[in-house]
């Protein structure tokens, strides 16, 4: 089953705005193991669940043409326009690719919203042989620091607004997304491939920015439907505790967030 979210204009925004985009490193780990499975030329990656496409543009520095779909129109309306990179509104389950075409196929952030047996045959199908696929996702309990301040009574505040929003999780995810992910790459029949379990990133941003970022969250929008005076009061609530921790009066105030990534890669095989 497919899970249809991140599709009104004002949703599409904020994702654009605050969402965290992949690191170079990580990126760079996904080029190195296609140059290893597969070799030169990149020639065409497919970034699947682009969003308004934070981790396409990476790809377009190693690809000599980048396809970024998306489900949603108002995603593809916000992405970043860079000269190589395509955007269509598609579903993950019908790619609109030649069968064999494409040298990587990606789903940052993504994966865990497929309908995940049937997008997996279709990355196999537009896959060319030794073609690779890289499902990549982060652990929402985000961790924060800064200079100065007591790092486990910010992550306590943290935890506590995390713990608030569990509640609002689509059910299918249950608390983490991450067994979908090993388990997907347990029953993917490729002999090539690999598991990734956490890769840590640190990146500085506005105070403003982290909760920004946590408002992006399917669990935050899903509880600003039902009741948006809870959602704005929780989120006002957690910025102030967090600024009188830290002893700032502005949410601009910048803050070290530390991002846990997880992530599959694999090759398909020369010959099926």
């Amino acid at each position: 089953m497919t899970y249809r979210l991140f599709e009104g204009k004002q949703h599409a925004e904020e994702y654009l705005k605050f969402r965290v985009s992949p690191p170079d490193h990580l990126i760079q780990q996904v080029v190195d193991f296609v140059e290893k499975q597969k070799g030169r030329p990149f020639d065409l990656a497919l970034d699947v669940g682009c969003g308004s496409g934070q981790g396409s543009v990476l790809l377009a520095k190693h690809f000599a043409s980048v396809v970024a779909t998306d489900i949603s129109p108002a995603q593809i309306e916000m992405a970043v326009a860079v000269p190589n990179v395509t955007y269509k509104v598609s579903t993950a389950e019908e790619l609109p690719m030649p069968s064999g075409s494409v040298d990587l196929v990606t789903a940052m952030s993504a994966f865990h919203w497929f309908d995940r047996p049937r997008f997996l045959q279709e990355a196999h199908r537009v896959l060319k042989p030794r073609g690779c696929l890289a499902l990549l996702n982060y652990t929402l309990n985000m961790e924060l620091t800064r200079e100065g301040c007591c790092s486990d009574t910010l992550n306590t505040i943290c935890e506590e607004f995390y713990v608030a929003l569990r509640k609002h999780v689509s059910a299918h995810l249950g608390t983490t997304s991450k067994p979908l992910y090993k388990e997907s790459y347990e029953t993917i029949p490729y002999p090539d491939k690999e598991w990734h379990d956490c890769l840590r990133v640190s990146k500085t941003v506005p105070l403003s920015g982290f909760i920004g970022m946590v408002e992006s969250f399917s669990s935050y929008q899903t509880l600003l439907k039902k009741d948006p005076v809870e959602a704005r009061r929780l989120s006002d609530q957690t910025t102030q505790r967090l600024m009188s921790a830290m002893k700032v009066t502005s949410p601009d105030t910048e803050v070290v967030v530390d991002v846990k990534y997880f992530f599959v890669l694999a090759c398909k095989p020369a010959e099926d």
